[in-house]
Parts: structure tokens; C-alpha cells; sequence
């Protein structure tokens, strides 16, 4: 019965690290588009951890043509 069980165990460990390493962050920012000046503020989720989501942010944005201004909070999702 315990060979069984280990490896089970083992194998739904790694299934929720695997999970958490994937976790998405919820950021409240503000950003701007030039010519003509446009400012918004929202809350996305990005599909990193919270410890990168700011650069996960930056260039998700850049390639809606905005410039990040300022992360007003970050939180797990």
C-alpha cells in the first residue's frame, strides 16, 4: 500500500507547485498614450507572478502602444 501512496503524493505535489509557479497577478495601474495624450487607469491580470508582473505589464501594455506610469497594487489571483 505505501509503494502506491508515495509516488502518489509525490505526484500531486508537484502538480500544485507546477500550479503555483503558473499563478496569475491582479495589478490596479495607470498609463498613458502620447499624441494626443490619453490616461487610464485599470486592473488586469497578467499571467505571472506578482514578483514580475510589473515588467509582464510593462510590455503587455507596449504593445497596445501605452507606457506604464505607476503599479498601484499588485495582488495573487
Amino acid at each position: 500500500m505505501t509503494q502506491i501512496t508515495r509516488p502518489l503524493i509525490f505526484a500531486s505535489g508537484l502538480v500544485l507547485a507546477a500550479t503555483a509557479a503558473q499563478a496569475a497577478c491582479q495589478v490596479e495601474y495607470k498609463a498613458k498614450r502620447d499624441k494626443p495624450l490619453e490616461l487610464y487607469y485599470d486592473v488586469t491580470v497578467v499571467n505571472a507572478p506578482c514578483a514580475s508582473a510589473e515588467a509582464a505589464l510593462r510590455a503587455q501594455l507596449a504593445r497596445q502602444g501605452l507606457t506604464l506610469l505607476k503599479v498601484l497594487s499588485k495582488k495573487e489571483s
